[in-house]
């Protein structure tokens, strides 16, 4: 749970890390669980399985209804609440892969209710790593324009970047392995390459109240993850009964395809990122 005063600075910086959430025990092992998979694929997750994980393992679905990452959440939107996606972030050793400076608000088309991503580490994310940095209360002021520039090294997309962020107001969020940081859809926020010898393995899972919708798509779809929904705004992902379950890998398909065209409406081309 959050202190007032931690509460107090989500809402008026636009975010607040660390909030410990796992031990070192179960990093490992979620760790270990992730790598062997890799492993049986050539070492590497496909573009596809990146987005909307839960749907693909068991132990992601689980890890996004503990208590330990809802509490937070919860307190910040309300006790009904939905996990519109789950993303791994994945920088390889010493890799020239980044984020650029972007809010999430500009291109993920949901309305109606604030939505709050939580990023859990599952390896040092340190400064050197490439840990995410912000530009606290930029979720206060109206979005800022976008660039659809579509480096090859960026992880983004569209690579969608703004232009003219005073780096010396951006704060650092570095995590140890286990813990997460909070922002606001709305907060301007990037990351740099990985320049250490480790993976810098990141989960990122994005929340809301159930009042929200889609304003980008007639259909989307949504975990419900804690209280009830009695807007029906978004179809429910079925339950997941296992790695790689016939039906959750079903709605995967289609759920993927729908945050594809969410995110690349009026984008000059597509890409292969997700």
């Amino acid at each position: 749970m959050l202190t007032d005063a931690e509460l107090a600075h989500y809402h008026d910086e636009g975010y607040f890390s660390p909030v410990p959430v796992l031990s070192s025990a179960e990093v490992a092992d979620y760790r270990g669980r992730l790598e062997a998979f890799e492993a049986t694929q050539g070492g590497h997750l496909k573009a596809e399985q990146r987005n909307k994980c839960h749907l693909l393992f068991r132990w992601i679905d689980e890890l996004m209804r503990d208590p330990r990452v809802l509490d937070p959440i919860a307190q910040i939107l309300g006790p009904d609440l939905l996990c519109w996606n789950t993303i791994f972030w994945i920088k390889e050793p010493r890799a020239e892969s980044f984020v650029s400076w972007h809010q999430d608000i500009t291109y993920w088309g949901l309305a109606g209710g604030e939505v709050v991503s939580a990023w859990l580490a599952l390896s040092p994310a340190s400064e050197a790593a490439g840990c995410m940095r912000v530009l606290p209360k930029s979720h206060l002021e109206p979005a800022m324009a976008h660039q659809d520039r579509y480096a090859a090294t960026n992880m983004l997309t569209r690579g969608q970047e703004i232009d003219g962020i005073d780096e010396e107001a951006t704060v650092s969020m570095p995590l140890e392995p286990g813990q997460m940081s909070l922002h606001s859809v709305r907060l301007a926020h990037a990351s740099g390459p990985n320049e250490t010898a480790d993976r810098r393995i990141g989960l990122s899972m994005h929340f809301m109240p159930t009042l929200a919708y889609q304003s980008a798509a007639d259909w989307d779809s949504a975990a419900l993850v804690r209280g009830s929904d009695s807007y029906g705004h978004f179809e429910h992902t079925p339950p997941v009964t296992g790695d790689f379950a016939p039906d959750a890998v079903a709605f995967h398909a289609k759920a993927g395809e729908a945050v594809r065209k969410i995110l690349y409406r009026d984008a000059e081309r597509d890409t292969q990122k997700l």
